[in-house]
């Protein structure tokens, strides 16, 4: 799976702080550490932008000082994605466009002015679809707008949006429906990849149960045909995870999600721990944030 480093986002206080003080250090302490752990992309993530468009032309040369590893411009602005845009010194990935009016219409002559990838999400103009079958509606409209533009398939990688699993009556749903949606992505949208932010599966959880949650999730994502996904660069357990230096936690999470009768008191501690979560992201027990105790 391919690994786009998630640490430098303007929610984290210490990249907001540095951002307004144009600290490039700290910033570049940030990128080169993620360089370091060997992730395939690095996510410049400024959110809105609203009140400082510039920030991500200035973001993306300190940056590039330090490691030359593939860029993610991650802003819902059009003018601080352009101003990127323009400075990148190798092809980064425009992260992202949407289903919405607005994005299509700014954000993907971007992707074709710069002959970029480009994550697409299935965002609408109502907002994030409820169900599978709203996600397919959305993401066969959005890819059809884009091949329309002359952007193929391949160069669009697909964001169902994952919502947190602790949000009341709706998260696990959401959970299932982004696990079906990934699996059949190939037959909606031929050639395009699968991309997630995954740290969103745990928004609002307990915080010494997120990572338990993130971990679970992309192994279960990864199954079902996950290209990328945006993570905590520094997770050392994802990574072992992913390089199948884990055998018996993945396997104990396939079991879970094949319907398999897990008989969790004969497991290893860590093993229970991701069979617990496998059957709360599958659906099949219900979310409560003392699911581990169950």
């Amino acid at each position: 799976m391919i690994r786009i480093g998630e640490n430098i986002h303007v929610i984290a206080r210490e990249v907001s702080v540095a951002l307004k003080a144009r600290d490039a250090k700290a910033m570049q302490d940030l990128a080169r550490k993620q360089a370091e752990a060997e992730v395939d992309l690095i996510d410049l993530n400024l959110g809105p932008a609203r009140k400082d468009p510039d920030a991500m032309a200035w973001l993306v040369q300190v940056v590039q000082e330090v490691t030359d590893v593939q860029l993610s411009l991650d802003t819902m602005n059009p003018l601080a994605m352009e101003a990127g845009l323009k400075v990148c010194k190798n092809k980064p990935l425009i992260n992202s466009a949407s289903n919405r009016t607005d994005s299509k219409q700014e954000m993907l002559p971007l992707a074709v002015k710069y002959n970029c990838d480009v994550v697409l999400s299935v965002i609408t103009d109502q907002g994030c679809p409820a169900d599978y079958d709203g996600r397919v509606e959305s993401i066969l409209e959005a890819a059809a707008y884009a091949n329309e533009m002359g952007i193929e398939n391949e160069r669009i990688w697909v964001d169902p949006i994952v919502l947190p699993i602790s949000t009341a009556g709706e998260g696990q749903k959401h959970a299932v429906a982004d696990l079906e949606f990934i699996e059949t992505l190939d037959d909606l949208v031929p050639g395009a990849k699968a991309t997630v932010g995954l740290s969103n599966i745990s928004n609002s959880t307990p915080d010494e149960t997120r990572e338990l949650l993130n971990r679970t999730y992309t192994v279960m994502l990864v199954r079902k045909g996950l290209y990328s996904a945006i993570i905590d660069a520094f997770d050392e357990e994802m990574v072992a995870l992913l390089n199948n230096k884990k055998p018996s936690a993945v396997e104990v999470i396939y079991k879970v999600m094949d319907g398999e009768d897990v008989d969790v008191a004969s497991l290893s501690d860590g093993d229970a721990m991701y069979a617990k979560t496998a059957r709360v992201l599958s659906g099949a027990v219900l979310y409560s944030d003392a699911w581990l105790e169950g």
